[in-house]
């Protein structure tokens, strides 16, 4: 809590925690089957007890105040993210937000922190599962139970553990939320509950064993910051201290870590660490919101620590004490369980039906009160709430992976189909970035209209290039943009889209890099017609908040067309492949002196610099000719 108020770092406190969930859960089942009393329904009703009171008043206190709190633009994304979380899936959700560049736009969620509990319980469902199964296969010889369970707990560690370090490698953000990637940690507690007491330590050792477990973990938040490297082979630095402290246990000895931890204030902050951690969080995220700013001071700080704890403290003794020691039945604790859980999403679900009631309707777009970019030609109609509405504009963009989807085998991607009704008359291969992605608004009309058939090759932050362009030590991106070329020569479309120019910002910074050059020079080779689209400016602010601050008297969101095109384009000065053709898109978004944050009632961008879907759309009338005239030839 203290890392994520001062300085945003992840300090591997999560790390812990699931080593000590999985440390006590396995001591507990270890213990049951040497009983002969595993008894799997009372067990998971206790987990009901401990976890969904506590859980359920703080997203239904978090859909209250995000409601008041929170700018419409993030309501989709949180009423999504709270429901998830009521069910405990909020890893999974984020998981798929990581590799969804579509959801780029997300900001921080003020229930993410609901990933590590989601696991947990994921976990504690599951782990009971394969316990019964080992003590059904050790029945008739309990002493066999402790080797299976460590014999099975080795195996998931050693998986886990080999795929956690291959997949931070790769894709280190879909690794951070991934259950198997955090299965080891649980693992390796377990193994620590089954052999801790087996291993003759001396008073000494386990008096170092407390103090470096502790220290290492103080010093873990300040060394490493969990959020750009864990869950690999990093994280094992906060789990291997607190399995020291663990394994350090209470010495009997005036110098042993035990002495600090075992202090009245720090056993009342574990005694609430449950609520903490769940209120810590929205309190921060919400504060944040309501001043309008993304770093906080020391005032500040200490006023969400403040308030995290007499929240929790309530919390921890209205509602998370009494429910526990309740009388209640197992069934009757599933039973409030599943009424609790369906409160939550029954208040996403009253949220939801708030924000859908404040989007306009699509079929509006490309009206007289809605032209959007016809603007440019025809003039500005009189002012309306722009479209797309507030509430839905970071939804606003054509998902491409709800098509046709089959993989590349030589890189982790996929190359998507428009679905045709018919055998298409072309096939149009859109390769590129978000930036290429964010046409797809403009071409899809366009393409159904003439019976053509669109196939995306799209990659977030990698444009088609012989290179990685956005970050030149992205091996993979260099690696995929060859198996695009690859498939390209395969597939043999009959052209290929693609951007003919990157990086518009103020100060004239757009290029073509040499790469998407040499890249064209082969699709020549293989005489294929290319359609390269000028690209599009980017900002320092997030447009549609912007435009919400500040209004739209006098375009204070957008740009000066000066500021960031200049009248030749890059592509225009280089010696380029007859086989490609250029529509600069700059007439279409812009206009003689401005390129507008909202064109037509329309907004141009749904954040910081990429397209709105409903603006792309309205483009397509005034680049058909071209487009028909370089494809339809």
């Amino acid at each position: 809590m203290v890392h994520h108020v001062s300085d945003g770092r992840v300090s591997g406190g999560v790390d812990v925690f699931f080593l000590i969930s999985g440390f006590l859960l396995t001591g507990q089942l270890a213990r049951a089957v040497e009983r002969g009393s595993l008894d799997l329904r009372a067990r998971w009703s206790r987990m009901a007890r401990r976890l969904v009171p506590s859980a359920t008043v703080v997203l239904l206190a978090t859909v209250a105040a995000g409601a008041l709190l929170l700018p419409e633009a993030r309501w989709t994304q949180t009423v999504r993210e709270i429901a998830a979380s009521a069910l405990f899936l909020e890893n999974w959700q984020l998981a798929a937000d990581a590799v969804d560049y579509a959801a780029r736009n997300n900001t921080t969620s003020v229930v993410q922190h609901f990933w590590s509990l989601s696991i947990q319980v994921q976990f504690f469902v599951a782990f009971p599962l394969a316990v019964a199964v080992l003590a059904l296969m050790a029945r008739g010889a309990p002493h066999r139970a402790h080797a299976y369970l460590t014999a099975t707990l080795l195996g998931v560690f050693a998986a886990s553990f080999s795929y956690s370090i291959a997949l931070t490698v790769t894709d280190q953000p879909l690794a951070y939320f991934h259950s198997l990637t955090r299965l080891w940690e649980f693992a390796l507690g377990g193994l620590l509950a089954l052999w801790v007491d087996r291993v003759p330590w001396t008073r000494g050792e386990r008096i170092a064993f407390g103090w470096v477990g502790v220290l290492g973990l103080v010093a873990c938040g300040f060394v490493l910051d969990g959020a750009s490297t864990f869950p690999g082979y990093a994280a094992l630095w906060p789990t291997l201290a607190g399995a020291l402290v663990l394994a350090g246990g209470v010495t009997r000895s005036r110098f042993g870590a035990h002495r600090l931890l075992l202090l009245r204030p720090v056993q009342y902050v574990g005694a609430i660490s449950y609520p903490l951690y769940l209120w810590h969080w929205p309190v921060l995220i919400l504060y944040m919101v309501a001043r309008d700013r993304d770093q906080i001071g020391p005032l500040g700080a200490l006023g969400i620590i403040a308030l995290s704890f007499a929240l929790a403290a309530v919390t921890a003794k209205y509602v998370e004490v009494p429910v526990r020691r309740a009388p209640f039945s197992n069934g009757d604790a599933y039973r409030y369980a599943a009424a609790a859980i369906a409160a939550v999403l029954l208040a996403c679900a009253a949220w939801q039906f708030v924000a859908t009631q404040r989007e306009i309707p699509a079929d509006q777009l490309g009206s007289a009160q809605y032209p959007g970019a016809a603007a440019l030609v025809h003039g500005e109609p009189e002012p309306a709430p722009p479209l797309p509405a507030a509430v839905s504009v970071y939804e606003d963009w054509v998902f491409v992976q709800d098509w046709d989807c089959t993989p590349l085998e030589e890189v982790a991607s996929d190359i998507c189909a428009e679905p045709v009704a018919e055998p298409p008359d072309k096939r149009i291969m859109v390769v590129g970035d978000s930036h290429l992605e964010q046409f797809m608004a403009a071409l899809s009309p366009i393409a159904r209209q003439h019976n053509w058939q669109l196939i995306a090759a799209l990659r977030g932050a990698c444009p088609f290039s012989t290179v990685s362009e956005v970050d030149p030590e992205d091996a993979e991106c260099t690696a995929w943009n060859a198996a695009v070329a690859a498939e390209i020569a395969e597939q043999r479309p009959d052209a290929v889209v693609t951007l003919a120019s990157r990086d518009v910002r103020s100060g004239l910074t757009e290029q073509t890099p040499p790469g998407f050059v040499e890249q064209w020079r082969h699709l020549a080779d293989l005489d294929i017609p290319v359609l390269a689209f000028r690209d599009n400016p980017r900002f320092a602010y997030d447009v549609p908040d912007c435009v919400r601050q500040e209004g739209r008297e006098g375009d204070p969101c957008g740009v000066d067309r000066a500021e960031v095109y200049a009248d030749e384009p890059p592509y225009a000065l280089l010696d380029v492949p007859p086989n490609v053709t250029f529509i600069d898109l700059a007439d279409q978004i812009c206009d003689e002196e401005r390129c507008p944050a909202v064109i037509g009632n329309v907004l141009v961008y749904l954040d910081d610099n990429h397209l709105t879907a409903s603006y792309a759309t309205t483009i397509a009338p005034l680049i058909e000719d071209q487009v028909l005239a370089a494809l339809d030839g």
